[in-house]
């Protein structure tokens, strides 16, 4: 079968209905593409050209091959710009994970910006517990994803893309309901909803760590189910959480959140991998960015506030950091946090 450069020089001459002119056009010597016509025609068993001394017309045969073979061509272009695409990350499916406290505002802003920017990747999106993010980006499962506060870990990459203000998710009819903020240190007299410790060692230990500098000892309530968007302990009265301001637009009826004063924030990372990651990934982290630093994600909630101050890791606090609280567990289902 012929390549596509013989079949390309016969378009550019049926088109100019002359060798000199096509011969110009292609920047190689009229002589040799004749040569290569005469191969095609050759190649094929039939004439694709009629030449006389002043012109150069296609036959019945020219004609067929002009119309199916630019279209051929055209294709073939378009096939190897989209295969090209892959090695700069242009094209090819990126892999997120997420945690369903990125699914307010963070995911989707990031996932809109990058259908925006870049069209030729789709992305698989999946929503996942803390623990089965960082095994998947470890493990080349996933190509990325987004957690709250997660742990150093040596293969992975931690890309600081927001500084979430934090505040108080409660019943409308709650006593601190009709406060514009809350201090932290009037959580201690509450019931608090928080994941269990190993769901995510980091957002738990930084939640304590606000407490525990406010002077707050509250009874934290530790409910396995996440993947509840109803809040029902909280709309039920049971317990208040402590929440990022990302997801007070859209709680259901009944349910209020307040911002916590001072510089109450929680760190929120992007995780990749620090080998083998795929192309795809290179313009995600780009595109992570440019939406981080256009809606002013890494701003601290507080002029003077060091970032990342209430995520303070679990390495720096000791495992029993968090031990002041009096702890209840409530059954549930594995955690998504």
């Amino acid at each position: 079968m012929s390549d596509l450069r013989r079949l390309r020089y016969f378009l550019a001459v049926a088109g100019e209905r002359n060798f000199t002119r096509a011969a110009e056009r292609l920047h190689i010597a009229q002589p040799a593409l004749s040569r290569q016509i005469r191969e095609l025609e050759r190649e094929l068993g039939v004439q694709l050209l009629d030449r006389t001394t002043h012109s150069v017309e296609p036959t019945e045969a020219g004609r067929l091959l002009m119309e199916r073979g630019t279209a051929l061509c055209e294709e073939a272009d378009r096939l190897w710009r989209d295969v090209r695409g892959f090695a700069g990350g242009g094209s090819g499916t990126l892999v997120l994970g997420y945690s369903m406290s990125t699914s307010y505002e963070t995911a989707p802003a990031i996932l809109a910006a990058l259908a925006d920017r870049l069209p030729g990747v789709t992305a698989d999106t999946r929503l996942l517990s803390t623990a089965e993010i960082l095994a998947g980006v470890a493990d080349g499962t996933l190509d990325a994803g987004l957690v709250r506060c997660p742990p150093p870990t040596p293969e992975l990459v931690r890309t600081l893309l927001r500084l979430e203000p934090q505040g108080v998710l409660m019943a409308a009819g709650h006593r601190l309901a009709a406060r514009p903020a809350v201090d932290p240190a009037e959580l201690g007299a509450e019931t608090v909803l928080i994941h269990p410790r190993e769901a995510n060692p980091g957002h738990y230990d930084a939640i304590t760590a606000l407490l525990d500098r406010a002077g707050a000892a509250p009874r934290l309530l530790l409910r396995a189910l996440s993947f509840d968007a109803g809040h029902t302990p909280v709309a039920r009265g049971e317990a208040v959480s402590v929440v990022g301001g990302s997801a007070a637009p859209s709680l259901p009826a009944g349910l209020v959140w307040r911002p916590l004063t001072g510089d109450a924030a929680i760190e929120l990372h992007l995780l990749t991998r620090g080998r083998g990651a795929r192309p795809v990934v290179a313009p995600l982290l780009r595109t992570a960015g440019e939406v981080a630093r256009g809606a002013g994600w890494l701003r601290s909630p507080r002029a003077g506030a060091t970032p990342g101050t209430a995520g303070t890791s679990a390495a720096s606090r000791g495992a029993g950091a968090a031990s002041t609280p009096r702890v209840r567990r409530r059954p549930g289902r594995p955690s998504g946090r």
